[in-house]
């Protein structure tokens, strides 16, 4: 793997609150997670408007060290695997499943990129494999040990089981988006990471050409903007806003969920809330299904 651009590793850096490149060490892997999810909201901004972000690493840590913003699993890991990388750690890819039902958790096809994070031992991960992900919307905040077994992290519960050389199964806290993540050794080369980008975000029949979809994990919760609902989950709560107006609209991406939309056109996002608050009332009328 090439190393990241000096100048791009040094704008995201910045960004994550260091001055100075930060020693591989798992403590530096705890702090810039949880940092790029409190400040790198996921997000389908470009999809949705009709401009797909590449998923090339390089250029995914180029829009992040310009703008602010990355996208979505395949934007955000990538980005995160090379700064990773350049940071001296063992980093390597893994293919990941999202499901919410059990009638799609063994499909197999690729809709989330993992990273695998080695050579970190601990009394409790003697192996010195960790889970990091920066890409999994609501889901966990700090990388997961990659051992069977049951972790808490902010009242929330996460399960990992079926653990082998061949992957894992990932269970998320009840209060998320989705129910699971598969995780195996199959195909993620650059090409078969493309492909999947342009099924994911076609804006026919895309996963994340459906509704925009914003979360970002902080010290205690999510906040989240889905098409035109606010809401805020922690543990035992969960509230939820419908949003009615472009101003609050507007307002809850960039003060709630925290996205940069300095660089979009003024035009172009009320097109885009006028499509999304649309689909919204579809929605509704649909009996929110």
């Amino acid at each position: 793997m090439r190393p990241a651009s000096e100048p791009h590793l040094a704008a995201y850096l910045a960004r994550m609150g260091h001055e100075t490149p930060p020693p591989p060490t798992l403590e530096t892997l705890v702090e810039l997670q949880r940092t790029h999810l409190a400040r790198v909201p996921y997000e389908n901004l470009g999809i949705m408007m009709g401009r797909a972000p590449s998923v090339e690493p390089d250029a995914c840590l180029a829009q992040l060290a310009r703008v602010g913003r990355a996208g979505y699993c395949f934007h955000q890991n990538a980005a995160f695997e090379r700064v990773l990388h350049a940071l001296g750690f063992t980093v390597g890819r893994r293919h990941g499943h999202v499901w919410v039902t059990e009638a799609n958790r063994f499909t197999g096809s690729l809709n989330h990129l993992a990273l695998v994070v080695s050579g970190l031992p601990t009394t409790g991960n003697p192996g010195g494999d960790w889970w990091a992900d920066v890409g999994l919307g609501d889901a966990f905040r700090d990388p997961l040990p990659v051992v069977p077994g049951d972790t808490e992290q902010d009242g929330f519960r996460y399960g990992m089981s079926d653990v082998s050389g061949q992957g894992w199964s990932f269970r998320h806290d009840t209060s998320g988006t989705f129910t699971g993540v598969e995780v195996t050794t199959r195909d993620v080369r650059q090409h078969t990471v493309e492909a999947a980008h342009r099924e994911l975000s076609s804006p026919s029949a895309g996963h994340f050409a459906r509704f925009l979809a914003v979360h970002r994990r902080d010290a205690t919760g999510v906040d989240s903007v889905l098409g035109c609902r606010l809401l805020r989950v922690e543990t035992g709560r969960r509230d939820e806003t419908e949003l009615t107006s472009y101003d609050e609209w507007r307002a809850a991406l960039t003060d709630a969920v925290g996205l940069p939309l300095d660089d979009i056109a003024r035009e172009a996002l009320l097109d885009l809330w006028m499509r999304t608050r649309r689909t919204h009332r579809e929605w509704v009328a649909a009996g929110r299904p």
